[in-house]
């Protein structure tokens, strides 16, 4: 099977342990890799149109044949399905936090005032202007290795800290980075971020089913089902989470205003038994209360990825 990766540091971490599973289960792997808009671009990803440009490529070579399955960082997925193809397997989700990694082991409450924190989200520039507003949020591009080298005491255009995905860190052996993890309940992060997916052709799941994990695929689908009711693209200030507890799926989801001033919380849970989708079931409920309570004129809504 030829799988489809982006060039990074992290999309080949991530798809070498899909490539893993699938020779363990008997199915031999070829990886190509594939550059994409977003690995070329030095503009930030918002205004590329969202994390969806590191997808397309990959998409491309899927549907012209060169490849029989790609693998993405499930919150870089847009949320519109793409014709012809299918998520086939999510695996089972990694830590879904944000973690922050900062200079001389500071966390967020004992930065300095005016310290410098970089992060490309929009969603991440919200929450650090909501709980530090003295501090100075840079937008960065760049890969885990350069974005933890700009904390360096020699580094050019020196960073007093950065915001990353707790997951990617580990995936990458980095943790030691980590100074502190933010909480799920007070920093919720992307729909879906944890997470990878599996994209195949349409009728060709079987080939990758196998890794699917159904809690993983309850949880993200709720996730990011919010994002879409929404009508927010991926890169939008909308943090969410879902969690199942005693039969029991539970949602939250968070809209941001751009500069962190403002914010709206809408929270439900239902018995996975009740419904016939309870991912999609759930993220209805928590949409519409968001939208009721005036998500649109916090953020621009109707601009889904």
């Amino acid at each position: 099977m030829r799988i489809g990766t982006r060039g990074s540091a992290l999309a080949l971490a991530q798809t070498r342990a899909v490539a893993a599973a699938l020779e363990k289960a008997g199915t031999p792997v070829e990886l190509v890799t594939i550059t994409t808009e977003g690995d070329t671009s030095k503009a930030s990803l918002a205004s590329l149109g969202g994390t969806g440009v590191f997808a397309s490529a990959l998409r491309d070579a899927l549907l012209d044949g060169r490849v029989d399955a790609v693998v993405h960082s499930l919150k870089d997925l847009p949320t519109q399905p793409h014709p012809g193809l299918v998520i086939a397997a999510i695996p089972k989700r990694e830590d879904p936090r944000d973690a922050l990694c900062a200079r001389d082991g500071a966390t967020i409450d004992t930065l300095p005032p005016g310290s410098r924190v970089g992060t490309g989200s929009p969603r991440r520039r919200a929450q650090l202007r909501a709980r530090r507003p003295d501090l100075d949020v840079v937008d960065i591009r760049g890969n885990v290795d350069t974005r933890l080298g700009r904390l360096a005491a020699d580094a050019a255009d020196r960073l007093d800290a950065v915001v990353l995905a707790a997951a990617g860190l580990s995936r990458l052996g980095r943790l030691e980075a980590v100074t502190e993890y933010f909480g799920i309940d007070g920093w919720p992060t992307a729909p879906g971020q944890g997470a990878i997916a599996i994209e195949v052709r349409a009728g060709e799941e079987k080939s990758v089913r196998a890794l699917d994990h159904g809690p993983t695929r309850t949880t993200v689908e709720a996730e990011r089902e919010v994002l879409a009711l929404l009508e927010a693209g991926c890169a939008a200030p909308i943090g969410a989470h879902a969690l199942i507890e005693d039969g029991l799926l539970f949602l939250s989801a968070r809209v941001y205003s751009i500069d962190g001033s403002e914010r709206l919380t809408s929270s439900h849970a239902l018995y996975l038994s009740d419904v016939t989708n309870p991912a999609s079931e759930l993220a209805a409920r928590v949409a519409r209360e968001l939208l009721d309570a005036g998500a649109a004129s916090l953020v621009p809504l109707g601009s889904s990825s």
